[in-house]
């Protein structure tokens, strides 16, 4: 049913500025008139940090910015969803326009700077939730202006203590200045320490690193992930390479790039994090999925969990169940009897 009705909605969705287009999608979420998807197969379902999910098919930060949808999300079938990036302080972000379409490409090209409405309408929202089923993890982001930019992940941890299944620590989006150069070796093990000793309970803590790194760069953040105790690593966010554009303006236009051209970059990034951290860190695929045989790639590659955005929207919210089928028959075909199983199938540690 959803495959059609998007059918149907896309060319004005198309027809609209991008964030337009957005909100509208947010409102039709919101209405809570779709069907609820059917239960996963047995062998999608996995435990990752502690905590069980129906399927490894989640919803990246971004999507849902200020918390106002996870429940319709899980409800189009999703394993868990990631709301965010949230901030301390309500903000803007950067000018409009921000968000440019490459349709030809099937990606997106996005300068928005972590406009969001603050940990305060965040926790509005998830409060509104509390005591309902399903995943829902909080990706954490620092304000523009804020000097120790640390000190906003702290202030995220302590807001949504006891709301989050688990937190994403968010150092690698490249439209806020100064953000990424917290992926250093000393300034990721300050934040990371900070971050974990402020966590009162065992919630599981994330971070989430950039594609454009050199080897120094991800040798030192395996060497933090294995040294400091975080849970999981989220690989990757944007990029600011242009690999795989076809040369025009819109191909020029400044921000982080997402899409199926950031695919073969994102996974051999996770392919180099598993072996770098031989195995012991849990990873989360992201970037470029747009079928079930993308997330059974980013899976056999080290990925015990994926996540997709952009394929979203081109293909529309049915391609959730669509990967969902293909990744059962997948393993099936190579003879796991779990995805579990075929985790980092393709790289030995």
């Amino acid at each position: 049913m959803m495959g059609p009705l998007f059918k149907l909605a896309r060319p004005i969705l198309m027809s609209l500025e991008p964030e337009q287009a957005h909100g509208l999608t947010l409102a039709g979420l919101k209405t809570g008139l779709f069907p609820k998807a059917c239960a996963a197969a047995p062998s999608l379902a996995t435990t990752v940090c502690g905590l069980d999910f129906p399927n490894p098919i989640g919803i990246a930060a971004g999507f849902d910015k200020n918390g106002e949808v996870p429940d319709a999300l899980l409800r189009l079938g999703c394993g868990y969803a990631e709301v965010g990036s949230t901030t301390p302080k309500p903000q803007k972000g950067n000018p409009t326009p921000r968000i440019f379409r490459l349709p030809e490409a099937d990606a997106v090209i996005n300068r928005l700077g972590f406009n969001n409405q603050g940990h305060l309408a965040m926790k509005r929202n998830m409060k509104d939730r509390q005591g309902r089923p399903g995943i829902v993890g909080v990706n954490l982001g620092a304000n523009k202006d804020t000097e120790d930019k640390a000190e906003d992940y702290v202030l995220g941890i302590d807001a949504f203590e006891g709301m989050a299944s688990y937190f994403t620590i968010n150092v690698s989006s490249p439209n806020t200045p100064g953000l990424r150069s917290l992926q250093g070796r000393q300034a990721l093990q300050d934040l990371v320490g900070r971050v974990l000793e402020a966590r009162i309970s065992r919630v599981p803590v994330f971070l989430k690193i950039a594609p454009d790194l050199t080897a120094d760069d991800r040798q030192d953040i395996a060497d933090v992930a294995l040294e400091s105790g975080i849970d999981a690593l989220i690989i990757s966010n944007t990029t600011i390479a242009r690999q795989g554009l076809v040369e025009g303006a819109v191909a020029q236009e400044t921000g982080g790039l997402s899409g199926r051209p950031l695919f073969a970059m994102s996974t051999q990034v996770l392919s180099d994090m598993r072996q770098l951290t031989k195995g012991k860190v849990p990873l989360i695929g992201v970037g470029g999925i747009s079928s079930g045989a993308d997330a059974y790639t980013k899976i056999r590659a080290g990925a015990s969990l994926v996540q997709l955005y952009t394929a979203m929207i081109y293909q529309g919210p049915a391609l959730i169940m669509q990967i969902r089928r293909d990744l059962e028959k997948l393993l099936a075909r190579d003879g796991f009897s779990s995805v579990t199983d075929a985790v980092g199938a393709d790289v030995p540690v």
